[in-house]
């Protein structure tokens, strides 16, 4: 339960060979599963739309959510929750997946329409040969005219085997997990007010069609053609403090046995072994952060912490340099060295003569 995958799942090229096995191993190897109690669907959740394309296992411990032309479809937690662990087993759909959207949230915009909270994964689909991309996201108090978004690859492909989603939420921070692998972390301070997410939230999932935006800015839209896509979701988790949003007295110490109890599990702490996965998977995953996107944020927001050498590889933009591909960049590098190793040798060889 909760255990990292280490498997081979797609066809790929000698240097993407060592590459995948050098980060699959690292993943593996520094980090340890967590111990997690999972729950049915009818234990947690409920159907929040497009109940013809909700299926549940025979068992109740797996759902599917397909998007066929009709509709998309999506389940939504029985309570909300004032802090959490929020976490599920989940694969994506495969081939052509441009223009869809399958998220993994929290959010109460049901409840504050106006000053609402959220905590996102969002998946995004591709073309066909082209891979899924990801981005986490987070709002508080309403603030969505401020977006925090950062954007990643993947080290394995998504559609081809389950994967561990989860996402921490304390009065402390915030922890996005893959697996057992931190890959962002925001730690509240003050100077981040009310942006910080703080009012009690129910956990989604959706997939849906959003064509005008998911996949190359609009470009590649939904086809219809390969319908239905279905993205699977096990190993469901919801670990919090269950909170009535509106209730008229609410009790601020209500959940400080929950804050104790979450404080005591393995997924609160980011240990050395986890910090340097985290390390490595932003070193070589991610291509856009909005930390470094100095036009669209002259003033660096509150909960930035910027890290100079991750920042030299963004332009002002906050996307990566060199086209936003590490290989891309990796084989450039490779090829310059060795036009200056021909040219070094032929200056000899002339020198020589």
């Amino acid at each position: 339960m909760g255990r990292l995958h280490c498997s081979l799942s797609e066809t790929i090229t000698p240097f993407s060979l060592i590459f995948f096995f050098f980060f699959s191993w690292f993943f593996c190897f520094s980090t340890a599963a967590f111990n997690l109690t999972t729950l049915s669907f009818d234990e947690g959740y409920s159907p929040l739309f497009g109940y013809g394309n909700l299926v549940r296992s025979p068992d109740g411990h797996s759902v599917r959510l397909l998007l066929n032309v009709y509709t998309g479809s999506g389940f939504i937690s029985s309570g909300m929750y004032q802090h959490g662990f929020f976490s599920a087993k989940i694969k994506l759909p495969s081939d052509y997946t441009a223009g869809i959207v399958v998220a993994f949230y929290t959010s109460n915009g049901d409840v504050f329409e106006k000053t609402h909270d959220e905590l996102d994964f969002e998946f995004l689909g591709n073309i066909e040969g082209k891979p899924w991309r990801f981005q986490t996201n987070f709002y508080g108090n309403g603030s969505t005219n401020r977006g925090r978004e950062e954007r990643y690859s993947l080290w394995f492909d998504p559609s081809k085997e389950f994967h561990r989603y989860s996402i921490l939420w304390t009065a402390k921070n915030i922890i996005f997990y893959i697996d057992e692998v931190p890959i962002r972390e925001v730690v509240r301070n003050d100077e981040m007010g009310g942006d910080y997410p703080s009012k009690p939230m129910s956990l989604y999932a959706t997939i849906w069609d959003a064509s005008s935006w998911a996949t190359s800015g609009g470009k590649h839209k939904v086809n219809y053609e390969y319908a239905p896509f279905t993205s699977e979701f096990k190993g469901l988790v919801l670990d919090g403090c269950p909170m009535d949003p509106i209730q008229e007295f609410p009790n601020p110490t209500a959940c400080s046995e929950t804050d104790t109890w979450l404080e005591g599990h393995d997924y609160d702490v980011i240990t050395p072994a986890r910090r340097a996965a985290m390390r490595k998977f932003r070193q070589h995953y991610i291509y856009y952060s909005y930390c470094y996107d100095t036009l669209r944020y002259p003033v660096t927001p509150p909960e930035c912490v910027i890290d100079p050498t991750e920042r030299q590889r963004f332009q002002d933009t906050g996307r990566l340099k060199f086209g936003g591909s590490h290989r891309k960049h990796a084989r450039i590098t490779r090829a310059r060295r060795k036009r200056r190793s021909r040219v070094a040798s032929i200056t000899n060889d002339q020198t020589d003569m």
